[in-house]
């Protein structure tokens, strides 16, 4: 159906974000005037002030989507999209290994059929002092490519990118209107954005090492131990520009703000991603980068909902900065609508495609809701 254009404000230009916009740029059943506005956008790869750049961005099996249904179904067609997109070029297909301190049967995994070919390893493919080990093929893309792909498409879809600092949410009502909706993916900035202000997110910070190592052709992953801050993980990655990369981890270090390098626990990931992959070892093999990260983690898990916040904003201490002179009777009268996106902790990559079709579908219930009124 073909509807008047109504303004689409996404707040967070990381995978999320660009998602969420890119979604809703190529849904028929929406017609959005649509404007991405962050502090860091694709280009700033090199800032540690948002998540995405630093992402292992693969998928792997995390524990959340056992145990929850709703993030199951996005891992599950996150996953399936991102395998359909294995030629272009975007996204690698990855044969993998994981292996396990404890027993392991397939038959316990709750990600036997989402991910391809899953197999047992035989024992003596197994390397000490590992009990188990898992084979199969997932997939992996290159956050410095992808990213960046993600907001040409964008761009050649008519979206506007502004780079702009929000402090707090009425500064973008005047660009969503009064019948508009923002998308609030605005990640860690979402504990201290002013109408937001959740406490429970916290950073999980996170050092890797980009390594160049032609001689990597698995991605090999030991499962972390309960209470463990280091896992080890080595993901090769796909890239026209830098062919023949792989991320080397790493740390899970949660409410860890500290974003300067360790060079001890660099050391300490080699080590223990060249004792599963002696190649890193030879010639042929370069550290290209040591990177530091903080994934947003929320206490109480991802956050995708709608809320409609009544403007101006208060405060218990009456600290509300204002843009301007005292609010008037109208003011007390408007609102915002937003839906809220973020919280994804190391997972933003492997749930995108799939959390980005939920907030779709929410922002088009509401278009349907305004047009039966």
């Amino acid at each position: 159906m073909a509807n008047e254009k109504q303004s689409l404000v996404v707040l967070g230009a990381g995978v999320l974000g660009l998602t969420i916009a890119y979604l809703a740029a190529l849904d028929s059943d929406v017609s959005f005037n649509i404007t991405v506005i962050a502090r860091e956008l694709p280009e700033d790869m090199d800032s540690q002030a948002w998540a995405s750049p630093y992402a292992g961005a693969n998928w792997s099996p995390m524990e959340l989507g056992g145990r929850d249904k709703r993030v199951k179904k996005w891992e599950e067609k996150t996953f399936n999209k991102l395998w359909d997109m294995i030629p272009t070029g975007l996204v690698k297909r990855l044969p993998t290994r994981f292996y396990t301190a404890q027993g392991q049967d397939i038959s316990d995994l709750w990600w036997k059929d989402l991910v391809q070919n899953i197999r047992m390893l035989a024992p003596s493919d197994v390397p000490e002092p590992f009990k188990a080990g898992v084979a199969f093929d997932t997939v992996s893309v290159n956050p410095v490519e992808y990213l960046p792909w993600l907001q040409s498409e964008l761009i050649s879809r008519g979206v506007t990118f502004e780079r702009r600092y929000v402090r707090k949410l009425d500064e973008l009502k005047s660009l969503v209107g009064t019948d508009g909706i923002l998308v609030n993916a605005s990640s860690l900035g979402s504990r201290s954005i002013i109408g937001v202000e959740d406490t429970t997110l916290y950073p999980i910070r996170g050092q890797t090492i980009l390594v160049h190592a032609p001689g990597l052709q698995e991605c090999l992953i030991v499962e972390l131990e309960t209470g463990s801050e280091e896992p080890t993980y080595i993901i090769p990655r796909p890239g026209k520009g830098q062919p023949d990369t792989a991320i080397l981890g790493g740390t899970f270090q949660p409410r860890n703000w500290d974003t300067s390098l360790d060079m001890q626990t660099a050391r300490g990931i080699f080590d223990r991603c060249a004792a599963l992959a002696p190649c890193l070892r030879s010639a042929e093999s370069t550290i290209l980068k040591h990177n530091v990260g903080l994934r947003p983690g929320r206490e109480e898990g991802p956050r995708v909902e709608l809320e409609r916040i009544a403007l101006p904003l208060h405060s218990t201490y009456d600290l509300i900065l204002r843009n301007g002179g005292p609010t008037s009777e109208r003011d007390h009268e408007q609102s915002i609508l937003v839906i809220h996106a973020y919280g994804f902790g190391p997972a933003g990559f492997q749930r995108s495609w799939g959390a980005a079709e939920e907030v779709l579908e929410l922002m088009k219930a509401q278009v349907s809701l305004k047009h039966n009124i």
